[in-house]
């Protein structure tokens, strides 16, 4: 039985029936193929549901309902012979799902000196019948474009490292888009006023990625933390301390007053069912919300890493790209340019509020602020630089055209001075130098924050856009 929460991946190989009882064995060794590949889709978080080998119109539109019983997430059409185009187009029609065709030879050639000593010619084209998947897949592709469904292609050899690496990117597109369709995104407090960049119709992030949306009142979680008793805000600091680097001059009050709105945050969350959180609020004139928002960095970062990304700023179109990279397994820490270092052609990027101390390079240092940051009160704060190596920058960009896109780009964080301001703050460097990149990145109109997380997945990302049919641009 599927794990709750697993991805769910329909599997179909589709095949010609009029060939099993003319080539013998054919048919049988089709299915062993589909049996291959539905044994590696198949891991922890993912249940593959295995159509088995759909030969008929009937025997597809009877594959197309059990996908929609079974809330099947990705369909992979596995092309293992010739199969008509009207076996695959009712199938697709009824499971209503992104597909991706499968167009994967059993090896790299045949062998033809042995294929030409057979001495039985029916025998000869069943063996070549178990090497055709390229035949109909230009068939299948004109039928599902003038039919207007989107499909994708992975062309290759069964066992081929590079077949499987594409694949699993698209498998790891299709948890993300999943993640986001199954997300309640939690809204707390208001915009930063002034930032129009970051204002968006949040109708149109649940129509675009099918993420739930909560409005939430900042009220509720400095109740929480009037509630929360002096034995939990020990064990709080007690973790705070063990995960986090506390500097010396942190005040034990303001330690103790980060734990408790910590600990408040994680009961916040669990009572919304949240997988991510934006917020914002100055909380001027109201002793309470003052605290609670002067002391949160801490909190939202322990969230962070533990996969419930937050944004400040009520950056929702970020705390989306944020959750995206998390999916991923690379992080995605909360991120802006700070400034550029012409001598060593770097940029530096981070930002105050939420770190992803998950993908830092060493412990995450807890300094003190007298100012909390130009905002209303004083409090503690996070100082990290990303993981040396590697990474990739996401931002989710509004489009005139496709309502989002996502704008990617790879390069490496590297070693060096930062600016110890009680901020994430990294060195990046880019292929196409710190002027080339920035010119490029800012020319496909991002906001001022983005994602970023550890190692090179544009590839992927660019499978994530497509799949949820939005647009996608790399940068570098």
């Amino acid at each position: 039985m599927a794990a709750a929460g697993a991805l769910r991946v329909g599997l179909c190989g589709i095949g010609l029936e009029a060939y099993w009882s003319q080539f013998a064995g054919l048919q049988e060794r089709l299915e062993g193929y589909v049996a291959t590949v539905a044994a590696r889709l198949e891991r922890p978080g993912v249940a593959v549901v295995n159509l088995g080998l759909v030969d008929t119109p009937q025997r597809a539109q009877q594959a197309g309902r059990r996908c929609r019983r079974e809330d099947v997430d990705v369909l992979f059409l596995y092309v293992t012979t010739y199969a008509l185009s009207n076996t695959v187009l009712p199938l697709v029609q009824r499971a209503g799902v992104p597909v991706v065709v499968l167009n994967l030879q059993p090896e790299a050639a045949m062998d033809y000196d042995a294929f030409n000593r057979l001495e039985d010619r029916t025998a000869m084209t069943g063996q070549w019948l178990a090497y055709c998947s390229a035949c109909p897949v230009p068939e299948i592709a004109n039928v599902l474009r003038r039919a207007g469904i989107p499909f994708h292609e992975v062309t290759g050899v069964l066992n081929e490292a590079a077949t499987w690496h594409e694949i699993e990117e698209w498998l790891a597109a299709a948890q993300v888009r999943a993640a986001l369709a199954g997300a309640r995104l939690g809204l707390m407090g208001h915009y930063y006023s002034g930032m129009l960049d970051i204002m968006t119709d949040v109708t149109l992030v649940s129509i675009a990625f099918g993420t739930h949306v909560e409005m939430l009142e900042v009220d509720e979680l400095s109740a929480l933390v009037a509630q929360v008793s002096e034995a939990s805000i020990d064990a709080r600091v007690r973790e705070l301390e063990a995960s986090l680097d506390v500097q010396p001059d942190c005040p034990a009050e303001e330690l103790r007053r980060a734990a408790r709105t910590s600990v408040a945050l994680d009961a916040f969350v669990a009572r919304h069912e949240l997988d991510a959180l934006a917020y914002y609020y100055k909380g001027s004139g109201n002793a309470a919300n003052e605290d609670t928002m002067s002391s949160i960095i801490l909190g939202t970062s322990l969230l962070t890493a533990r996969h419930i990304p937050v944004a400040g700023e009520y950056e929702v179109k970020n705390v989306l790209a944020m959750k995206m990279m998390d999916v991923l397994g690379a992080g995605g820490s909360f991120t802006e340019y700070y400034a550029m270092d012409w001598n060593d052609d770097l940029v530096l990027m981070g930002h105050d509020g939420p770190g992803h101390i998950a993908i830092a390079e060493g412990r995450t240092k807890v300094r003190p602020l007298r100012v909390y940051h130009g905002k209303v009160g004083r409090g503690l704060s996070v100082e990290m630089s990303v993981k040396h190596g590697p990474v990739t920058l996401l931002s989710v960009v509004e489009d005139a055209e496709r309502r989002f896109k996502l704008v990617a780009a790879e390069g490496e964080c590297v070693p060096g001075p930062i600016l110890e301001i009680g901020n994430t703050n990294s060195r990046y460097r880019f292929p196409l130098g710190a002027r080339g990149f920035v010119q490029a990145w800012n020319a496909q109109g991002p906001a001022h924050h983005c994602a970023v997380g550890v190692g090179h997945v544009a590839a992927t990302l660019e499978k994530t856009a497509a799949l949820m049919g939005v647009g996608f641009c790399r940068v570098c």
